[in-house]
C-alpha cells in the first residue's frame, strides 16, 4: 500500500514538473537590449560631422577650467550645493530600494511568541467537554518562499537596480548643470567687472567733457544746447553705472545660492585673463550615451519600464510558493519547551490567476504604455541633447568671428571720438558728431566685453552638452 502511494505522489510531481517546464517555455522573461537609433546618424548639425569617439567631455572640469578661483568655487558647489545635496538623498533611497530587490530570491521567515486565553461557552462543543477556560502557548516560525519560475523576481531586481542607476545619472546630471551655472556666473561676474571699469573711465571723459563744453560755450563756440546734451550723456553713463553694480549685486547672490552659502561678495579674476584651451573634440554622437547623464537616466527609465513589462506578463502565468511554519505549542507553561510540544507543518501550493477583476491585464497595458513613453523619452532626450551640442558649437564659432568685427568697431569709434572732439575745439564739427561718437564707442566697447563673454559661456554649454563636468 505505501509502495502505491509513494509512486502516486512521484508521477504527481513529475507531472507537475512537465507542466512547469512546458509553460516556461511559453514564456521567459526578456532581456533588455538597446533598440535601434536612427537619431545617432547625423545628430550634431555641423560641416565636418565627428569621426574620432575622443570628446572632450572626457576632459576632467579641473582640467577644463583654469582659474584659482572658479576651481575653489565649483569644489564648494560640489560639497554645498542644495540640489546636489538633495539628489544624492534620493540616490540613497533608490539604493535601498535596489537592495531590497536583490533580496526578492530570499525567503520571507518571522517569529512571535503567543498566549492566548479562551472560555467557552457550556452549551458549545468544547464548552460539554472542558470546563473554564483554556490557556495556550506557542513559539512560532513562519517561512513562506516563492519560486522564480518565470523571472518576476529577477525583473523586479533589474528594475529596481535600473531605478537607483537612473537616479546616479540624475544626481549626475546635477553635478553637472552645477558646474556650468557656477562657470557661467563667474564669468558673467567678469564680465560685468569690465564693463563697469569702461563705464567708470567714460564718466571720468564725460566729466572733462563736460567741463570742456562749458569753456567753449563761455568762448562764444557753442550754445547752452550742447551743453546740456553733454551733461545728459554724463548722466546716462552714471545711471549705466549704477545698474552695472545692481547687476553684480544679484550676481554674487546668484554664485551664493549655487554655492549654498548665504549672500557675500566673491573674490575673482579678471576676464582678459581667461581662457580655455582645452580642444574642442566632440566625438562621435554615440558617445552621448555614455557622457550624458540625462541621455543615461532617459535609458535607464526605459529599461526599468522593459523590466516592469516583463514582471506584468510573467504575472499571467502560476505561481508557486512554500510556506512552512513550526515551533513549540503547549497547554502548559511549564512544558512549552519539552520535545512533546514541537509542531510542523509545511504546505506547497501552485496558484493559477483567472479571474482577477481585470487588474493583471490592465497591469500589462500600462506597462507597455509606459515603456513606449520612455523609449520615445530616451529618443527624444537625445534629439535635445544634439541639438544642444550643435547650437553651443555654432554659438562659439559666431561670436569668435563676431568679436574681430567688434575689436575693429572699437578701433574705429575711439579713432572718431578723439578726432571729433579735437574738431570740436578747433570749431570745424558739430557738438552733435561728437555726442553720437562717443554712445557708439562706449556702446561697441560694452559689446566687445559681451562677445567675450559668450564665446567662454558657449564653451561651457558645449562641455555640459557633450555631458562633461560629472566624471
Amino acid at each position: 500500500m505505501k509502495t502505491t502511494i509513494n509512486r502516486k505522489n512521484i508521477t504527481k510531481t513529475m507531472l507537475l514538473g512537465v507542466v512547469l517546464v512546458t509553460l516556461q517555455g511559453c514564456f521567459v522573461a526578456k532581456d533588455y537590449k538597446r533598440p535601434e537609433l536612427a537619431e545617432t546618424e547625423a545628430l550634431y548639425r555641423t560641416d565636418n560631422l565627428p569621426t574620432d569617439s575622443v570628446s572632450m567631455a572626457d576632459v576632467s572640469w579641473k582640467t577644463m577650467f583654469t582659474d584659482p578661483y572658479l576651481i575653489e568655487y565649483i569644489e564648494e558647489g560640489l560639497e554645498n550645493n542644495m540640489d546636489v545635496r538633495i539628489a544624492l538623498q534620493q540616490m540613497i533611497a533608490a539604493q535601498a530600494y535596489a537592495k531590497q530587490g536583490k533580496a526578492g530570491y530570499f525567503p520571507t521567515l518571522s517569529v512571535g511568541a503567543n498566549y492566548t486565553r479562551q472560555e467557552f461557552s457550556e452549551n458549545s462543543q468544547f464548552g460539554s467537554l472542558f470546563t473554564g477556560g483554556l490557556d495556550t502557548y506557542d513559539v512560532t516560525a513562519d517561512l513562506s518562499w516563492e519560486a522564480d519560475i518565470w523571472g518576476k523576481i529577477r525583473s523586479n531586481r533589474r528594475a529596481s537596480q535600473a531605478d537607483y542607476l537612473q537616479n546616479v545619472a540624475g544626481h549626475q546630471a546635477v553635478k553637472t548643470q552645477l558646474i556650468s551655472s557656477i562657470a557661467n556666473t563667474y564669468y558673467n561676474l567678469l564680465a560685468l567687472d569690465a564693463q563697469l571699469e569702461v563705464t567708470k573711465e567714460t564718466i571720468a571723459t564725460r566729466e572733462s567733457g563736460v567741463a570742456t563744453i562749458k569753456a567753449l560755450k563761455d568762448a562764444g563756440q557753442v550754445t547752452q544746447v550742447a551743453v546740456d546734451q553733454n551733461v545728459a550723456q554724463y548722466n546716462s553713463a552714471r545711471a549705466l553705472q549704477v545698474d552695472i553694480e545692481a547687476a553684480i549685486f544679484k550676481a554674487e547672490n546668484t554664485l551664493s545660492i549655487l554655492l549654498g552659502k548665504t549672500p557675500q561678495k566673491f573674490e575673482r579674476s579678471s576676464l582678459d585673463t581667461q581662457s580655455m584651451d582645452q580642444e574642442m573634440k566632440l566625438g562621435v554622437p554615440t558617445t552621448l550615451l555614455r557622457n550624458r547623464p540625462d541621455v543615461m537616466a532617459a535609458e535607464y527609465a526605459l529599461i526599468k519600464d522593459f523590466e516592469l513589462t516583463n514582471v506584468a506578463n510573467s504575472s499571467f502565468y502560476p505561481s508557486l510558493t512554500l510556506t512552512a511554519s513550526g515551533g513549540l505549542q503547549s497547554l502548559e507553561l511549564d512544558k512549552l519547551f519539552n520535545a512533546n510540544s514541537l509542531f510542523a507543518t509545511i504546505v506547497s501550493g501552485l496558484t493559477q490567476p483567472l479571474l482577477n477583476q481585470r487588474k493583471l491585464k490592465t497591469q500589462k497595458e500600462v506597462a507597455l504604455a509606459n515603456q513606449e513613453s520612455s523609449l520615445l523619452n530616451f529618443k527624444k532626450t537625445l534629439l535635445v541633447a544634439g541639438s544642444e551640442v550643435s547650437n553651443a558649437l555654432y554659438t562659439y564659432k559666431a561670436e569668435t568671428k563676431k568679436f574681430e568685427f567688434r575689436k575693429n568697431e572699437v578701433e574705429a569709434l575711439r579713432t572718431a571720438e578723439a578726432n571729433s572732439e579735437e574738431l570740436l575745439k578747433n570749431g570745424y564739427a558739430n557738438y552733435l558728431d561728437l555726442l553720437t561718437a562717443r554712445q557708439s564707442a562706449l556702446s561697441a566697447e560694452l559689446n566687445i566685453i559681451d562677445s567675450k563673454l559668450q564665446q567662454l559661456v558657449a564653451i561651457v554649454d558645449l562641455y555640459e552638452a557633450l555631458g562633461g563636468g560629472w566624471k
